[in-house]
């Protein structure tokens, strides 16, 4: 039953191998280590009209690493939406902060404010979800 499930979920070489980013393209996911870091950051984002996302992962979460290419490649699809990384075990403040329960989940912020949510490894959901969320109106304000 564990090759079942570690197959279902995805373990082993080959998806860790699949889950690094290719070496020669620089990363537009923002990764942040220190709590400290994350909110001034966060606090910051409040001014900016720009769609955060922020990938609650961690490093043992085979979901987590069967989504981290998709992530990549979404930072550099959508230039003007941010991508923040956070690992709740290295940053479980944040994550309590955020009620995340399940890893992948996938917050999507505006200004501070929570417009969305994704839990679990749901790449097609994220994506028409962040392209909902980026669109500008189509009214003068």
């Amino acid at each position: 039953m564990g090759g079942i499930l570690s197959g279902l979920v995805g373990g082993g070489a080959a998806a860790a191998e699949e889950s690094s980013p290719s070496s020669t393209e620089p990363s537009r996911l923002v990764e942040f280590h220190s709590s400290n870091r994350w909110q001034l950051h966060f606090n910051a984002s409040k001014e900016i009209p720009k769609l955060m996302v922020v990938d609650f992962s961690a490093t043992w979460c085979g979901p987590c690493r069967f989504m981290e290419p998709v992530i990549h490649s979404m930072a550099s699809k959508f230039t003007d939406v941010e991508f923040c990384k956070i690992d709740v075990d290295e940053l479980s403040d944040v994550a309590r902060e955020f009620g995340v329960q399940a890893m992948p989940t996938f917050v999507i912020l505006k200004q501070g404010k929570e417009v969305d949510r994704i839990v679990g490894a749901k790449k097609d959901e994220l994506e028409k979800k962040v392209e909902k969320h980026r669109e500008k109106p189509k009214f003068a304000a």
